[in-house]
């Protein structure tokens, strides 16, 4: 299946992907890969003609991505805080939520402190995002990003390279790389999604994305709750923490660091879709 220019494959593409059931912008995501160029950089060149094998490419990756492949994994990449971070099946793809995780940890860090040298950590780090946008956003940090696997601390090193970030990678578990460290700002988007909830979550999700990542047990809280009664070691006076949350925990999780930080200022704040799916805990005296 050939197309001699690129609205022509567009076109085809939207319908073939309606038709099974997908959202038909992963067309233009994957034209994208494809020309090498931004959605402005399309839609200037739908007249253009394709090559044999840039054609062939965009069927291929089209039909992959409507057999159930998340069109990110599909082109390997995914645009996050206005950069571009490699994806693959090691690490979560990173969402539009988690953007306004790093927005309001900038503003806190900006309103809290004062021009100090600033250590912060970002635990289970995956592709990086979170801890690569905090160093290229706030360049004066000192960033340690952490994560239980290989693969995905693999990934965030790629990244870390292709974006000119340095970052101190460390393997292991929640808190254990940090032991003996006192952190001014910590952050993390654990896996919180409780395994009930897998039946109500999308087929592309669960074949593709890591299941370490995504699931939790006690309900998805686990390590919320481990994460509260670890953090008080590591934290310095004042500090700041920010976690993402999945938005029916937010009470929850709260209770989880009032608890462990009683003299702290705890807030559940919501997402632009008005959704509780943050947690800032500020810690003062």
């Amino acid at each position: 299946m050939i197309y001699k220019n690129v609205m022509e494959a567009l076109d085809w593409a939207s319908s073939f992907l309606v038709d099974n059931g997908r959202e038909e912008t992963a067309a233009r995501i994957v034209m994208q890969h494809i020309l090498g160029t931004t959605y402005s950089g399309v839609m200037l060149h739908l007249r253009d003609v394709l090559s044999i094998e840039q054609s062939e490419q965009f069927v291929e990756l089209i039909e992959e991505h409507a057999n159930g492949r998340p069109v990110q994994y599909c082109v390997g990449s995914e645009e996050f805080y206005g950069r571009t971070f490699l994806v693959d099946e090691s690490v979560l793809i990173p969402r539009p939520e988690t953007e306004e995780l790093v927005l309001g940890t900038v503003s806190r860090i900006g309103k809290m402190f004062q021009d100090k040298a600033l250590k912060l950590a970002d635990i289970g780090t995956g592709s990086g995002a979170i801890a690569i946008s905090m160093k290229l956003e706030c360049p004066e940090l000192a960033v340690v990003a952490t994560d239980l696997s290989v693969e995905a601390l693999s990934t965030a090193q790629k990244n870390a390279r292709l974006l000119a970030a340095h970052i101190d990678f460390r393997l292991g578990d929640l808190t254990a790389p940090l032991v003996g460290e006192k952190f001014d700002v910590v952050l993390s988007n654990p896996p919180y999604i409780a395994f009930g909830e897998a039946q109500e979550m999308s087929n592309i999700v669960l074949e593709h994305e890591p299941h370490s990542a995504l699931f939790a047990e006690e309900d998805g809280l686990i390590l919320y709750r481990k994460l509260a009664e670890q953090l008080p070691a590591l934290m310095n006076k004042p500090s700041l923490i920010g976690l993402e949350i999945g938005y029916m925990q937010g009470e929850q999780v709260a209770k989880f660091f009032k608890d462990s930080f009683p003299q702290a200022t705890v807030t559940v704040e919501k997402d632009i879709n008005g959704k509780p799916r943050m947690i800032f805990c500020e810690i003062h005296v």
